[in-house]
């Protein structure tokens, strides 16, 4: 009698867990789909919407800025969303800045130029700290080598160094130090990224697009660049041999796109962003590559 008794209880039980869990199975197909969803439509309003178009005929540089930061961590959430990580893609997707945000760095300046360098700085501020944790994301999912670790803690001590600026009111002088822990964020984190296929093949509808990717990354690896040679002139003279091999790099790379062999540019720029990083390893940072 009291097995009788039990078992339309566990068969109710049982019933009832499938029931949950065809619920839960449900729930996280829609949550994918909403994020799948999210994905495409930042997508479209980062690289074509009326706002991406004004700021790429705009010619100011801390619209274009904002935009290629957000373009960055689009890609990660795109790569978070293909390793099933779904909850991950979402807060990266949160982090990207609209295109409109960029669009706003277009209004006329501030009459007071001490406000205008306090927006500026909190702004840069608020991407840094964005790619930064983007890049510690990456370091653990790849392994933590050591120059990326040591990457990490050379942006988390340059952000830190650059609020101390600051804190005292000099936003203009903090501006260059915060740019530093920005461009070094960017560039570790698509030295990491390169190689990656799956992102890559997600991305690049063709080689020209792909050749369009690689010369944003030998920019702002350039970038960086300038940045550690306007405080460190010092390290020109180790420096130079890789970046003047880089520039001829690039400039066979140029040659070849005008050609429209896109595929041959690309293996030309990798080489010559190759040697940018050697550059900046030179300069004191040691970037992974």
């Amino acid at each position: 009698m009291n097995a009788r008794r039990h078992r339309p209880n566990l068969v109710s039980r049982l019933f009832a867990a499938v029931v949950l869990a065809s619920f839960a199975f449900g729930a996280a197909a829609q949550e994918r789909d909403q994020v799948e969803r999210r994905v495409q439509s930042v997508g479209t309003l980062i690289e074509s919407s009326s706002a991406a178009q004004q700021i790429d005929g705009s010619g100011v540089a801390a619209a274009r800025e904002r935009r290629d930061n957000a373009r960055l961590i689009h890609r990660e959430a795109v790569a978070a969303l293909a390793a099933n990580d779904v909850a991950g893609a979402s807060k990266l997707l949160d982090q990207c800045r609209a295109p409109d945000d960029g669009r706003r760095a277009l209004a006329k300046p501030e009459q007071v130029a001490g406000e205008k360098h306090k927006r500026d700085f909190e702004a840069r501020l608020e991407s840094a700290r964005a790619l930064l944790a983007a890049q510690q994301r990456i370091t653990q999912e790849k392994g933590a080598t050591k120059e990326a670790q040591d990457a990490a803690r050379s942006i988390e001590r340059q952000i830190g160094e650059a609020q101390a600026i600051a804190a005292q009111g000099r936003h203009e002088d903090a501006r260059p130090v915060l740019d530093r822990a920005y461009l070094t964020a960017r560039v570790s984190i698509e030295s990491m990224r390169r190689g990656d296929t799956l992102v890559r093949s997600l991305n690049f509808a063709s080689k020209r697009e792909e050749y369009d990717y690689e010369i944003d990354r030998n920019d702002t690896h350039a970038m960086l660049i300038k940045v550690l040679l306007a405080d460190r002139k010092d390290a020109a003279p180790a420096m130079a041999p890789f970046t003047d091999k880089a520039a001829a790099l690039r400039s066979e790379a140029e040659a070849q796109a005008k050609k429209g062999d896109h595929a041959a540019g690309i293996r030309l720029l990798e080489d010559s962003t190759r040697e940018l990083v050697r550059a900046i390893r030179s300069g004191g940072i040691y970037i992974p590559g």
